[in-house]
């Protein structure tokens, strides 16, 4: 009895506390996102689905990918202006919708000109979600919680992802690949629903409504390019982990697509458990934000440079761990400093603007990091990656530098 008393009050109510002051809207938005994302079992087995079941080459399934990344490139660009102009809940509800459809038609596509093109279709539609979302965030997030109301989203996309890799493994092992997409389209279709039960315009409170009457568009902020082409370097390093990474566990590491999956798991897993204690924690400090995202980005690179050093099964545990925590520390605090750059422009410009970093990672990351595994071989890839987040690296403290100077000319123009 003591020690179940010792382990509540040292251990789960602390945890707990972490949560408190977040709005109700935000955890509907966490809700929805989770059911959305649980069913996305398709994209982490993708290129694994795309060379052993369907037989494309590694370079066709890179160009795939890159498909895959215009798609949310044009999406996200779509999303902003559309959020701006009609309102980041009508661009939800319309996105979980049609994505639901297309992804159940993704799986009678068989050549590889319609697979690019239904994948193309799938991410445009999808990732008009995206800064509609991060917008209705900033919208029902008190100023002081936007950190931790970014990482409860996180938490909800992760514990999605954590559990559905590893029930994607499970079903392509007893069932095969077909059923990930009816799974994929449904929950995107519940998720809508969901959505419109809970969360209408009526029924939502907005804590953080900013109107600006002269908004300064993001394309005339040259501190967030600086930022921008961090982020895109970045991504590009990061999903790795989603493409050439689960090649390199099957063809190096010999793991099934079930243990895979188990992988894949533990890193929702870590963030699920210790991402809010962190941000908590990182947020009490009132640390620099560009100094947190430098040090996330330097553990990404490093769990990268490490797969070199061995081939022991637990150096690839090792990496999943330092890109884990490298994750947990640079998305919630990049999203934030885009919020809080966001309060004078157009915020669906700046969260567009953010998601297609990544969706331009999409781009050149997935086909880039297939052709370098296909011509060089996995182990100059990685450094290679590695390289890029060195370049990461030195624009992010360009940026710091960057800002401060902006704080420095603000505080003089005052006096």
């Amino acid at each position: 009895m003591k020690l179940l008393t010792y382990l509540n009050n040292k251990i789960v109510q602390p945890y707990l506390d972490t949560f408190n002051g977040l709005s109700r809207e935000v955890w509907w938005l966490a809700l929805i996102t989770f059911v959305n994302r649980a069913g996305t079992m398709v994209i982490p087995f993708l290129s694994l689905y795309l060379t052993k079941h369907m037989g494309f080459t590694v370079s066709k399934v890179g160009w795939v990918m890159t498909a895959f990344g215009l798609g949310s490139v044009v999406g996200s660009w779509i999303g902003g202006k559309l959020t701006d102009k009609i309102g980041y809940y009508k661009v939800m509800v319309f996105s979980l919708i049609g994505t639901g459809f297309l992804f159940v038609g993704l799986q009678y596509l068989t050549t590889f000109y319609t697979i690019c093109m239904g994948i193309f279709l799938v991410m445009l539609v999808a990732d008009t979600f995206r800064p509609a979302m991060f917008v209705a965030l900033n919208a029902y997030s008190k100023t002081e919680n936007k950190a931790r109301s970014v990482t409860l989203v996180r938490l909800a996309i992760n514990l999605g992802f954590s559990g559905g890799p590893v029930i994607g493994g499970l079903i392509i092992t007893a069932i095969g690949y077909e059923s990930l997409f009816w799974i994929d389209g449904i929950t995107c279709l519940l998720a809508a629903m969901l959505l419109v039960m809970v969360l209408r315009p009526k029924k939502a409170r907005v804590l953080d409504n900013i109107i600006v009457e002269n908004p300064k568009s993001v394309y005339n902020d040259k501190i967030f390019f600086i930022f921008f082409a961090a982020m895109v370097l970045f991504g590009f390093v990061f999903l790795q982990y989603f493409s050439t990474m689960p090649l390199y566990y099957k063809d190096i590491y010999e793991l099934s697509e079930f243990h895979i999956g188990l992988l894949m798991g533990f890193n929702g897993f870590l963030i699920f458990v210790l991402e809010m204690p962190l941000i908590k924690k990182l947020e009490d400090k009132q640390l620099n934000m560009v100094g947190l995202m430098i040090f996330g980005a330097a553990l990404m690179g490093a769990s990268l440079f490490i797969l070199n050093l061995n081939h022991w099964i637990g150096i690839i545990i090792m990496g999943m761990v330092l890109m884990t925590v490298g994750e947990m520390i640079l998305f919630p605090f990049s999203n934030a400093f885009v919020m809080q750059r966001a309060k004078g422009g157009r915020q669906g410009e700046y969260m567009g603007l953010y998601t297609i970093s990544f969706s331009i990672a999409h781009v050149f990351g997935h086909n880039m990091g297939m052709h370098f595994v296909d011509y060089l071989g996995f182990d100059t890839t990685w450094y290679i990656m590695t390289g890029l987040t060195i370049l990461c690296l030195l624009l992010l403290y360009w940026l710091k530098v960057a800002v401060e100077k902006e704080r420095l000319e603000k505080i003089e123009s005052y006096k």
